[in-house]
């Protein structure tokens, strides 16, 4: 067993430490480089890529689009967040936080800027009138499920995801540790859908767009290296039945490879500026 880490009284920066994201990563926020973001003739300009917190946004932009709302047009731009695009001054203008996805909404007199995932499905849902119901208990269910994800979000990812994969050595405390709050997370998803068809309820919102890119990937074994195989996670059959039920839907089966720039090529879609992007494309 190796040597138990000692912490040091004041943390320094060491980049040399930072595993595969070293070169981007760093203790300090701000633009890193002087660069303008493109801007297409779309109402609506979306700057992202295809991770989980991406797809929640082309999810509900092509669900609101297969409902008729022709203001939900939309250029998706990607961020290549390897190459430090999120640190450009173009992308740290619309979010400070330097994290995926940002949204321009250009539709009004002056256009303006929302950033975090959360925010700007709350956003969409408002300005459309969909995904999101208006009676306050259902409103409420709804939110607490959208919120939920939002915090867990960091268990899967920055918690799991990192320790799991990403991390330079492989530490069995952290990894454990996360795991058992993966397993955690997905419980309490099957247990609520044991009892109802959405997670807010009888109808699909931005609770399900929210939730599902995170734990859809993990019941398909498209996540972290397998990660389906190492958390066991075939036991959670109700997530399973709301996975596929989601899945068939046509907004979901567009939007989830819109600004994903690996795997199959028939299902990538690095730029999404048209219907017409989506010809010839595995959906």
């Amino acid at each position: 067993m190796a040597d138990a880490y000692t912490p040091p009284k004041v943390w320094a920066y060491d980049k040399e430490a930072g595993g595969r994201f070293a070169s981007i990563n760093r203790p300090t926020a701000g633009a890193q480089v002087e660069k303008a973001l493109p801007v297409g003739e779309n109402p609506l300009q979306l700057y992202s890529l295809g991770t989980p917190n991406g797809v929640k946004v082309t999810v509900m932009l092509e669900e609101l689009l297969e409902l008729g709302h022709k203001g939900a047009e939309y250029d998706a731009w990607l961020i290549n967040i390897g190459a430090g695009d999120q640190f450009t001054s173009g992308f740290v203008g619309l979010n400070p936080n330097s994290k995926i996805p940002a949204l321009e909404d250009r539709s009004g007199e002056a256009p303006f800027r929302v950033f975090e995932s959360g925010a700007i499905l709350v956003h969409l849902a408002e300005k459309f009138g969909e995904f999101l119901p208006t009676e306050p208990a259902a409103r409420a269910e709804v939110m607490s499920w959208l919120f939920w994800q939002v915090a867990s979000a960091p268990f899967i990812g920055g918690g799991f995801g990192h320790f799991y994969a990403y991390a330079p050595e492989k530490w069995e405390y952290p990894i454990n540790r996360y795991a058992m709050e993966v397993k955690r997370i997905f419980d309490v998803a099957d247990k609520r859908l044991a009892e109802s068809r959405y997670l807010g309820g009888d109808e699909y919102t931005i609770a399900d767009i929210a939730n599902w890119p995170w734990l859809a990937p993990f019941t398909t074994g498209h996540i972290y290296n397998d990660a389906k195989t190492f958390l066991s996670i075939e036991e959670y059959k109700h997530v399973g039945r709301w996975v596929q039920d989601i899945f068939k839907r046509p907004g979901v089966r567009r939007g989830r490879i819109v600004n994903k720039s690996w795997g199959d090529e028939n299902t990538q879609l690095p730029e999404r500026h048209s219907p017409a992007d989506f010809e010839g494309k595995d959906i």
